[in-house]
């Protein structure tokens, strides 16, 4: 065998060994084990024998482009599906994630520095143009074959008939959304694009329907909306405060005990409390979807839907609210750029980072610690200048991601402008350091969170004497890695005065601060709804009236 037959034959090997490993790239993490390598992807033969069927004449050019350009849109989808389902646990959407990545991009600058971070887009986009000129330099190689036209017919068949082969894969896979967890054995490539052709397709009839739904409000008319309520609402979304700290023994173990603890002072101070189980619309992130969901009354579980609702005429919970005579507002400490779309939102009042008077510094991503968060809302809302009661969502942020460093509660009244905190910031390893351990992330995860729950029940024993109606939501599950529990339920707690707290009984949750395992899990869009038929209406006359 010359050295020619054995060059021409290395490099026909090592170029379809480049089309197999790229059309093997795993979606999901679940994926991403060594038996990934030995898939067979029917599309391989296809590709191959193809190229090889290419007569010459130049069309091989175009043909090889339009070959590229297609292996390249999927690999760049394969690429985002791991992204997404290792931070939210679900695939990329093409119609509705785009604007996802401006976001992410500041969530990395946060967690990694900008150098880290651009270091990480130039080095992706290295790859990619990597990736095309090795799938052209593969795709030239077999073309190259030349094959006589007899040959080149008999390849050009058995292209075409395992291409069949392949369709009928990709045809049984169309009736579904979700992506494979594992490699298939066949058609691993085809069933991706299919699926985000699909994907597509149905996203925007549902944007369309969410339009048609978000219209149709039998609410918006009542003139008796939430007349049971006498004093200050307060909607407090813990960040990712998701099942798990229920039934995850790693959390379960701390912040139940946080939770009993919790319970019996808030019990002896002559509070009552309620909780349940809800039903997210995302996982890992994208909190703006829970407290739309909530809001609205409507499912939004993606960009496209949270678009639809702030574009629709839909009356949130603080448009009616609003309407019956509460002063409505936003504290939103992880708010630090321009947020234009909550004037759509139903709040009199926004205050976003830069307004709530911070003076110490961040804590990584978090932009300050729950507590002066808590602070500040006393500070600047509720004090002895309202006029009116508030009706209040406010989102913590000190058990977001990173979770390094985490806080500690400290004295209310020496809490001022925040600069005490300043040793707290500073402590610790970085997160470039803790996030080298999957272990110590899941530690920090555990004591964030335990932090945020301390925050808000210490919160609430402080104002019992003249308490406020409390609903304590979490956003979501953390990221599956961290959660280690797929499912998208949050737990939710009612904390008020027995008059206001025994309105939800026909919910049907659990008495005291600790869903029972069996309760049902009710979705989040449900809870605007729940709120107003439960607060609304002539309050009952008394035996004496």
């Amino acid at each position: 065998m010359t050295r020619r037959v054995i060059r021409i034959l290395t490099e026909l090997g090592l170029a379809g060994l480049l089309f197999h490993v790229l059309l093997i790239q795993p979606n999901h993490p679940a994926a991403m084990t060594w038996a990934a390598l030995f898939v067979f992807p029917l599309e391989l033969p296809v590709i191959l024998l193809g190229l090889a069927a290419i007569p010459a004449a130049g069309r091989d050019v175009v043909l090889r482009g339009v070959l590229v350009a297609i292996l390249a849109t999927i690999a760049i989808l394969k690429t985002a599906d791991l992204a997404m389902f290792t931070a939210l646990g679900r695939g990329f959407n093409p119609v509705a994630d785009l604007p996802l990545v401006t976001a992410g991009l500041r969530l990395s600058t946060g967690a990694m520095g900008t150098v880290l971070t651009i270091g990480a887009v130039l080095a992706a986009l290295a790859a990619a143009v990597l990736v095309v000129r090795a799938m052209w330099w593969a795709s030239a190689v077999w073309t190259r074959i030349a094959a006589p036209a007899p040959v080149a017919r008999g390849l050009a068949a058995a292209s075409i008939l395992f291409a069949g082969i392949a369709t009928a894969q990709v045809g049984e896979a169309m009736g579904r959304w979700s992506l494979p967890v594992s490699p298939p054995g066949a058609a691993f490539s085809a069933r991706v694009a299919a699926e985000r052709i699909q994907m597509t397709h149905a996203t925007l009839t549902d944007l369309r329907n969410f339009k048609a739904a978000a219209a149709n409000d039998p609410y918006a008319t009542r003139a008796d909306l939430l007349e049971k309520i006498d004093r200050d609402v307060l909607i407090v979304f813990v960040e990712s405060y998701g099942r798990a700290s229920l039934d995850t023994p790693i959390y379960a173990d701390t912040h139940r005990a946080t939770l009993r603890s919790a319970q019996d002072r808030l019990g002896a101070l002559g509070l009552s409390m309620k909780s349940g189980l809800l039903k997210a619309p995302t996982r890992g992130g994208q909190s703006w979807l829970s407290h739309a969901t909530l809001s609205n009354g409507l499912w939004i579980a993606d960009q496209t839907s949270y678009g639809a609702a702030l574009a629709s005429e839909r009356r949130s919970l603080f448009h009616l609210a609003s309407d019956a005579g509460f002063h409505t507002a936003a504290v939103m400490p992880q708010i630090t750029l321009e947020w234009p779309e909550a004037a759509l939102m139903g709040f009199e009042t926004i205050l976003a980072a830069d307004d709530l008077g911070y003076a110490g510094p961040p804590f990584n991503w978090v932009t300050m610690p729950d507590q002066f968060t808590f602070a500040a809302l006393d500070r600047l809302l509720r004090n002895d200048t309202a006029d009116r009661p508030l009706f209040v969502q406010l989102a913590l942020g000190s058990s977001h991601a990173p979770w390094v460093p985490v806080p500690d509660l400290v004295d209310w009244d020496e809490i001022e402008d925040g600069s005490l905190f300043k040793a707290m910031a500073l402590s610790g390893d970085p997160p470039e350091v803790v996030w080298r351990d999957r272990d110590r992330v899941r530690d920090q995860y555990r004591r964030a969170v335990d932090y945020a729950l301390r925050v808000v029940f210490d919160y609430a024993a402080r104002h019992a004497e003249d308490p406020p109606l409390i609903f304590v939501v979490g956003d979501h599950q953390a990221a599956g890695f961290v959660a280690r529990d797929e499912r998208p339920d949050v737990p939710v707690h009612v904390i008020g005065p027995q008059t206001l707290v025994s309105a939800v009984q026909p919910w049907g949750w659990t008495e005291g601060l600790i869903p029972v395992e069996t309760l049902g899990v009710r979705s989040m869009a449900d809870m605007r709804d729940l709120i107003l038929d439960a607060y609304s209406g002539p309050i009952a006359a008394g035996p004496d009236s």
